[in-house]
């Protein structure tokens, strides 16, 4: 990262590395813990929440450090610890967020509710938070946002991540004097019907859990992306789901729109199939004869819409960088720039009767599909991030909007509660 490295490089030769708290153990926060302790000057992880203490120590070990940390059950433990320059790892990341010698939370679990928690309470705190952590942003990021701004701290979704890829591009093309049209990134595989079952091989050989896998390949992960690259921009969404329209190459991207339209109107979108596979893209605008023909000497075509693309994500190693941009700089990957645009609606994956409980995001009972903030509203759809835990009412049939009235909700949950504050605040 340009800039930030620098500014990294002083906070190292000052003795003043920044300090972390992540919360999450798991396949991402294992690698970011890694990459900030071994190959990131100026930064350091001194401490882990996790649900287990037994596997935030096994990151520590990871990296060798294993003989600096120390187990802490209480604020004090914690804060002493710290204080001692030890490191700590602990099952409440409440202490993690109110201790005063940690500076930015790296939110890593991926989970809804136990997310909202921490992030609710790391802004209460007076701390930066990034979150590796799509679905509590596309559930309850507006309003987070809102409190951030009013404690004065950043919160951002991660670079890295597809929808940080995509921001970034975003920024860069408007910055060159461009006006982007279309935002999105690319999708190998989509199959709403996909299962824990299913994915279960696939998550075991890569040492992930076996819902969040699903959660990738169901598309539910996708509209969360979506709507948290949506809510970043003010961009809306073609339809519900999106376009996917399947491609070759994402520079195909300008043969399979109606380019004046995303001209009058743009949208966040993804490209199957597309080579090379990964990473995000960006369609810009710039009707300027004399600058389109440097850009058809540089060939990006003639123009007057260009795609710019970048073909990679690396979660684990940038992800990092969004936490020295938040602390040094004040900025945000990504971050919703006011009332939610688009909302990540439910459907039922299979037949659902009456009793029956939810179980989340990449389970076995219902998907996500992105959609543009009225059409959900309209429909009464559940919002996606609500449904771990929920019972259903009444019976809903396969590849059908399950709505609010359709089921009964978990009691006393954060998640809940902000989503209440969200729609009051935003006049919903």
């Amino acid at each position: 990262m340009i800039i930030v490295d620098k500014a990294l490089d002083r906070r190292a030769s000052d003795g003043n590395p920044i300090k972390v708290g992540l919360v999450g153990a798991g396949y991402m926060g294992r690698g970011m813990s890694r990459q900030i302790i071994e190959a990131i000057a100026g930064m350091d992880v001194v401490a882990i929440a996790n649900r287990t203490t037994k596997t935030a120590l096994s990151v520590f070990a990871a990296s060798g450090v294993e003989d600096e940390v120390v187990e802490a059950s209480t604020q004090d433990e914690v804060d002493s610890a710290l204080a001692a320059g030890r490191r700590v790892v602990t099952t409440d990341p409440m202490y993690l967020c109110r201790t005063p010698k940690i500076e930015a939370i790296l939110e890593a679990t991926g989970e809804v509710e136990y997310g909202a928690r921490t992030a609710e309470a790391a802004i209460g705190a007076g701390k930066h938070i990034v979150l590796v952590n799509a679905e509590v942003d596309a559930t309850v990021g507006p309003i987070l946002k809102v409190m951030a701004d009013a404690a004065g701290v950043v919160i951002s979704n991660a670079d890295g991540d597809e929808p940080g890829v995509a921001m970034n591009l975003v920024r860069f093309v408007r910055s060159i004097g461009y006006k982007p049209v279309l935002a999105g990134n690319v999708k190998g595989f989509y199959d709403p019907h996909r299962n824990p079952d299913t994915q279960k091989g696939f998550a075991e050989a890569h040492g992930q859990r076996t819902k969040m896998i699903t959660s990738f390949a169901d598309g539910t992960k996708l509209s969360m992306e979506a709507s948290v690259l949506a809510n970043s921009t003010g961009f809306s969404v073609p339809k519900r789901g999106m376009n996917g329209f399947k491609s070759g190459h994402v520079k195909d991207a300008l043969d399979l729109y109606d380019l004046d339209a995303l001209l009058e109107s743009p949208i966040v979108d993804f490209l199957l199939g597309a080579e090379p596979g990964s990473g995000a893209f960006v369609i810009g605008f710039d009707d300027d004869v004399s600058r389109r023909a440097y850009m058809d000497y540089f060939k990006m075509g003639e123009g007057p819409f260009h795609v710019f693309y970048r073909p990679f994500h690396l979660t684990h190693l940038e992800a990092p960088f969004t936490v020295a941009r938040a602390v040094l700089f004040g900025d945000a990957a990504t971050a919703p720039v006011g009332a939610p645009i688009v909302e990540v609606v439910t459907y039922a994956k299979r037949d659902l009767i009456a009793g029956e409980e939810l179980d989340g995001i990449g389970g076995f009972t219902c998907y996500g599909m992105v959609d543009n903030i009225g059409a959900a509203r309209e429909d009464n759809a559940l919002a996606m991030g609500l449904t771990d835990g929920a019972v259903m009412k009444r019976d809903v049939a396969a590849d059908t909007v399950i709505t609010v009235d359709d089921v009964d909700l978990p009691q006393g949950r954060v998640v809940d509660r902000l989503r209440e504050a969200q729609a009051q605040h935003f006049g919903a």
